[in-house]
């Protein structure tokens, strides 16, 4: 029988400010699983980048199964700034989160920094999407499903 894939884990997204971005998905409703410090040669040599020192926050989502890796390089330095690339840009991620009330949600996620990319809009009788910048100009995307 071939191996079969069980699970992803989490999205790991490098930010600036882990403040910033653990504040900004605790607001979204994510859970602060665990922060901590990687260095050392073997992280090193998983990453490519030899010598490393990474502080990580672990963000879950409340039913357990979604996890994003915030990660703040402390050495080597950042090496490229992706956080304003539009949403067509190659290689750009943005995660998608399922919400009770969308509009609700806008506006709490607002009072923190984030800002509408688009606007909010109806796909048939199914669900109500936006695309947000959030803290550092990272890009999610909301969805709440309707009936």
């Amino acid at each position: 029988m071939a191996n079969k894939l069980l699970r992803m884990d989490n999205i790991g997204i490098v930010v600036e400010s882990l403040d910033n971005a653990i504040s900004f998905f605790t607001e979204l409703g994510m859970i602060l699983e665990g922060r901590a410090t990687i260095e050392g040669e073997w992280s090193g040599r998983v990453t490519g980048l030899a010598s490393q020192q990474v502080e990580i926050a672990m963000m879950v989502t409340p039913d357990g199964h979604s996890r994003l890796e915030l990660s703040r390089f402390l050495t080597p330095p950042v090496e490229s700034d992706h956080r304003n690339a539009p949403v067509n840009a190659l290689g750009y991620l943005r995660a998608m989160f399922a919400v009770e009330d969308i509009d609700e949600m806008v506006a709490r996620l607002s009072r923190h920094g984030g800002q509408l990319v688009g606007e909010v809009v109806q796909y048939q009788d199914s669900y109500r999407l936006c695309y947000m910048r959030g803290a550092e100009g990272i890009l999610i995307g909301l969805a709440e499903e309707l009936g």
